[in-house]
């Protein structure tokens, strides 16, 4: 692969218009805005990072996890342009200029398509399929589809949601540019490819924009001739992936301090591990003497200490692998090559993540009752899907967006158009919505 071809501000779904294309106001930038401004971005303010919604403390939503991964993004993005254009001067006056402002923006995308209440959600929409009354429905559909269903990934659906004409759309969906929608598919492979993860980064219906995308912009296709389809990352994937590791794991730190699921000191403890020990006392003198006297403001100060050295080890990391990155034979993420020393840090952190905060008592209620309201929710509308003619399922249908087609011929176009409402669905939508299709709810009550 090679940059030129890499950064492209081609729009999917108005190719023909590419050459008109004379704006002071960068392409890229443009995604952004066309990202902050959208409903499916509106409404991740209502679906829930890790912790309950709402609470008495505010933690991360997926909103503001998103808006803070796009910042960081942004630093990953703008450094390693400036890095590699001392290297590649012909990249001076190019597009790659503005890898700062595409790894931003695919950071604002990379958990639109995630359902309400999290991963929680997702396993609950595939385990309608795999162990519920799905199950039936295997023979009624295509093995592809049935793959796409069994395997239901956030990823997949944001490259959906942003592609997909959905009714009353122009084509090409949000028409966003080829290298903002690369960069956002973590996994640039088919459903068929998935594995034991069951992570894919584009359903079948999309398959043809995607490989629209990656034929433009040089990505190579990695599988042969009669394998499931799988390519090479977009090297900005990297970066985007980067952003959401550092931002999510040390961000959760910093959240379970305020709600005190981990005392001061052992936040302390666990964020100052990130750097040797004469760093350490920089920093804690620091600390001092800005007279910062505060707990929150102590651990919000070496949060971001931590997050700047994150980023610049995972810039490191990318110049320093840059071809391997452009070769497709660079393994796992920047994470998992970085310092020795950040290295470790990051792993306790997140095993004590795993022991501590996503094991909770609070993030295992909202988990249990979000996995039984996807599950009840999926069950109802996925019938009145599958049977329209009944007065129930009229009803139902009634209640989703005209925006997808529920009302289809084919079976395949009106699950999908389930699957569409309910993963668009806010964690408190959701939970309406449920209770007044079991009669918990009513509006004269």
């Amino acid at each position: 692969m090679n940059w030129q071809q890499l950064i492209s501000n081609k729009r999917l779904g108005q190719e023909h218009r590419h050459p008109e294309r004379h704006d002071d106001r960068t392409e890229f930038k443009r995604d952004y805005d066309r990202l902050i401004f959208s409903a499916p971005f509106r409404r991740l303010q209502n679906k829930t990072q890790v912790f309950p919604l709402p609470g008495s403390i505010f933690v991360h939503n997926r909103l503001t996890h998103s808006l803070e991964v796009a910042s960081v993004g942004m630093s990953l993005g703008n450094d390693v342009a400036q890095q590699l254009t001392m290297r590649h001067p012909e990249l001076k006056d190019a597009l790659f200029q503005e890898i700062g402002q595409i790894v931003s923006t695919a950071c604002l995308a990379h958990d639109l398509g995630n359902p309400p209440f999290g991963h929680s959600g997702e396993k609950a929409m595939e385990a309608y399929f795999l162990e519920g009354p799905g199950c039936d429905l295997q023979r009624e559909v295509s093995p592809t589809f049935w793959n796409d269903l069994t395997h239901f990934e956030g990823n997949a659906n944001a490259f959906r949601l942003l592609t997909h004409q959905f009714k009353g759309r122009r084509p090409g969906g949000f028409v966003m540019t080829y290298s903002t929608l690369a960069s956002i598919v973590k996994y640039p492979y088919s459903s068929s490819a998935a594995g034991k993860k069951g992570k894919f980064g584009f359903f079948e219906s999309e398959k043809e924009s995607y490989l629209r995308i990656a034929e433009e912009l040089g990505m190579p296709c990695l599988s042969a001739m009669g394998e499931p389809l799988r390519f090479a990352r977009h090297p900005l994937v990297y970066l985007v992936e980067a952003a959401d590791d550092i931002c999510y794991e040390i961000m959760d730190i910093e959240d379970a301090h305020k709600l005190k699921i981990l005392s001061h000191d052992e936040t302390m403890q666990m964020l100052l591990g990130f750097f040797d020990a004469e760093s350490q006392q920089h920093i804690l003198q620091r600390i001092n003497e800005e007279g910062v006297t505060d707990d929150n403001e102590k651990v919000v100060y070496l949060r971001a200490c931590v997050i700047g050295k994150l980023e610049n080890e995972c810039v490191r990391v990318f110049v320093e692998h840059e071809e391997d990155i452009l070769n497709a034979t660079f393994q796992g993420s920047l994470i998992d090559h970085i310092g020795e020393l950040q290295k470790e840090a990051y792993e306790r952190c997140c095993q004590l993540s795993v022991k501590k905060i996503y094991k909770s008592r609070p993030v295992l209620d909202v988990e249990l009752s979000g996995y039984q309201i996807i599950q009840t929710l999926m069950q109802q509308f996925i019938g009145a899907a599958v049977h329209p003619e009944r007065f129930y399922s009229k009803h139902l249908i009634s209640r989703v967006s005209s925006q997808y087609d529920i009302d289809a011929p084919d079976l395949e176009t009106r699950l999908m158009a389930v699957i569409d409402y309910i993963s668009g669905m806010t964690d408190v939508y959701a939970l309406d919505v449920y209770q007044k299709i079991n009669g918990i709810s009513l509006p004269i009550v």
